[in-house]
């Protein structure tokens, strides 16, 4: 079990992370979520001890990080690192010795991941040759070879297609199964809510909510409904019983004031779109993130109001919901 209490981190004037506390179970994927720049990566390091807290303390099954614990920590960087000039084989053998994994073990291991991903053939070219997708295959490989209790995936999902998404997402729910603990940090919601437990949504460094799925969902939850439709739907905002409606590619997500009955919303409808879906549900973790944190789009490059610098010093954003237009 990995325990935050407290931690706190600032650089020069940016306070980074704020009075932060949770904790990570065995056989169970925790989702660290909040836009760019909310200091989940900060997060992430302190944990490893990569940097220290100013405040606060990290424990690892009750106690302070150790040398020894070292061994069975696995970690997915956000800013990839791989020896380009060396072959893949090899590097992987490498990684997987500092990590103290045995020779034999190690290369038994790297062959089976290999072969799952498709990079066989790949082993003996050297890094360099290597897509960008190839790359960051590789890395998850070199975050796991070893055989890790504990692992950290900060941002894994970055330059992978939708296939070696789910890919990725499946393993990680294996590595779950066999009783790993699995801090996930993400600022794609999708992700998390297809994967996570328990999440712990940041921003500007702060906890703004924390819980089960389940629980996140009944306390901010609203009355909504997700249409996929052809025609214009503008009217829908207008409408009295209509409390806000999210645009995003494919469809749109109506809230409901409360009381209102999304079969009257129905019948509105009729006549002037062409539905394709109409369905009530709880509403997405994505909506929730942006009720809580704030913003617009992220396919318009807009920053959130106030958005905190990021951990390279560049301002965050977040979001890609926008009010359907009249």
């Amino acid at each position: 079990m990995v325990t935050v209490e407290n931690v706190r981190k600032s650089y020069s004037s940016v306070l980074a992370v704020d009075d932060l506390s949770f904790q990570a179970k065995p056989g169970e994927i925790f989702g660290l979520i909040g836009p760019n720049g909310a200091g989940k990566s900060t997060t992430i390091r302190m944990i490893m001890n990569i940097i220290a807290p100013d405040s606060g303390r990290i424990l690892f099954d009750g106690k302070p990080l150790a040398e020894s614990d070292k061994s069975r920590i696995g970690y997915l960087p956000e800013e990839r690192g791989l020896y380009k000039k060396a072959k893949l084989g090899e590097v992987l053998e490498y990684l997987a010795a500092i990590k103290g994994a045995a020779k034999a073990d190690a290369r038994a291991s790297i062959n089976t991941w290999l072969a799952r991903f498709d990079l066989m053939e790949w082993k003996n070219r050297k890094v360099s040759e290597l897509s960008k997708g190839m790359a960051q295959k590789a890395q998850f490989i070199g975050a796991v070879a070893h055989n890790p209790s504990v692992v950290f995936f900060d941002e894994p999902f970055s330059g992978l297609d939708p296939l070696a998404q789910d890919q990725l997402l499946g393993v990680m729910t294996e590595l779950k199964e066999k009783g790993a603990t699995i801090l996930f940090s993400t600022h794609i919601m999708e992700h998390a809510e297809k994967i996570c437990e328990r999440i712990l949504l940041m921003h500007k460094g702060r906890m703004v909510c924390t819980g089960t799925m389940g629980e996140i969902k009944a306390r901010y939850g609203k009355n909504a409904v997700q249409l996929e439709f052809d025609g214009d739907a503008g009217f829908i905002k207008h409408l009295d019983y209509v409390a806000s409606v999210s645009a995003y590619p494919r469809w749109i997500e109506v809230e409901l004031k409360e009381g209102a009955d999304s079969n009257t919303l129905y019948s509105a409808l009729a006549g002037r779109l062409k539905v394709r879906r109409f369905e009530t549900v709880a509403p997405s973790l994505h909506k929730i993130f942006i009720t809580q944190v704030g913003g617009v789009g992220e396919a318009d490059g807009t920053a959130l109001p106030g958005a905190a610098v990021s951990d390279s010093g560049v301002g965050a954003q977040a979001g890609e919901a926008n009010d359907v237009q009249a």
